[in-house]
């Protein structure tokens, strides 16, 4: 097997099949195919090698097209590729899981960053911020009354790429924390992984998180 297909095929999925068949699952979905006509692989009574050689062709054939972003919120790394090809490889930072709640009306906000599929729906360069009431809640000070005091033209970078409901990849004023699991829930980048990522991948990509 070769190396570069290592990802795709993931760990040890002989003795695992049900996840190779969630990999079906979710990778048809990013190249378009509704999850409802994803071919599932069949696994017969055994995985012997002509087996597992089938489940290769069976997701070989239900690639995302093009390029194509895979974002690992545990070890906090992003892949940009094309095809089989890792073309950009980056440390990112990804969300927190922490639970935030406004003492005033029992609001709750959770700061995850989304599994499964996505897509890039606009790129924005020198991308404005509208802080939400969390980010005031958070720093415990009062939420303003004009909307001018929320406008941030800072805190995301060069480019803003959006995966929709409010969730980016974004720069950091903090590259020091690339690496840890800090954000709100979008996935931070460096300025130069930034600039590549925002370069390389054009709107509509699929971008794969787990």
């Amino acid at each position: 097997m070769k190396s570069s297909r290592k990802w795709w095929l993931a760990a040890g999925f002989a003795l695992a099949v049900p996840v190779v068949l969630a990999m079906v699952l979710v990778l048809g979905t990013a190249r378009g195919i509704p999850a409802g006509e994803v071919e599932f692989p069949t696994t017969g009574a055994g995985t012997g090698p002509g087996e597992l050689a089938r489940l290769e062709r069976t997701l070989d054939a239900q690639r995302p097209w093009g390029v194509f972003i895979i974002v690992d919120t545990v070890a906090n790394r992003l892949q940009v590729r094309r095809g089989e090809d890792v073309i950009r490889e980056a440390v990112c930072s990804t969300g927190t899981g922490s639970v935030l709640e406004d003492p005033a009306t029992g609001k709750r906000w959770i700061f995850e960053t989304p599994r499964g599929v996505r897509t890039v729906i606009g790129k924005r360069k020198d991308p404005v911020w509208v802080r939400p009431d969390w980010s005031f809640i958070e720093e415990g000070s009062d939420l303003p009354r004009n909307f001018k005091d929320r406008v941030d033209r800072e805190t995301l970078g060069d480019w803003a790429l959006d995966l929709g409901d409010g969730y980016m990849i974004h720069g950091t004023l903090f590259q020091r924390y690339l690496g840890r699991n800090v954000t709100h829930g979008c996935i931070r980048l460096g300025d130069e992984d930034l600039a590549f990522v925002a370069a390389a991948t054009p709107v509509g990509a699929s971008v794969l998180l787990f």
